[in-house]
């Protein structure tokens, strides 16, 4: 759910299909906090707006127990930036893929 500009998610433990997918990433990309059910690439989506748009430097703040997913999300939101970043150039996501993403997202 979201409260303000803050999301809280739980754990599912185990993969949802399509939940963290291109289209999904596609699906936020083009949709302001707020407007569609809460998920972390809402969040990545407005930091990414205000960064570039608004000229805001942006913080996000991922916090958890042990096994709570916290890598994993710090994942998702570097994936969708990188995206961003990637649609920005002008190509569709599924075409864009870089080194420096690469290195990004393994890390």
């Amino acid at each position: 759910t979201n409260i303000g500009s803050i999301l809280a998610s739980v754990n599912p433990y185990k993969p949802i299909p399509g939940l963290y997918s291109e289209d999904a990433i596609e699906l936020y990309r083009q949709h302001r906090l707020g407007e569609l059910p809460p998920h972390i690439f809402a969040t990545a989506n407005e930091c990414y707006c205000c960064l570039w748009k608004r000229h805001d430097s942006q913080c996000v703040l991922i916090s958890g127990e042990s096994g709570a997913g916290k890598t994993e999300s710090t994942k998702l939101l570097l994936k969708f930036l990188s995206a961003m970043s990637q649609t920005s150039l002008g190509a569709p996501v599924s075409e864009k893929s870089t080194h420096v993403e690469e290195a990004i997202l393994e890390s």
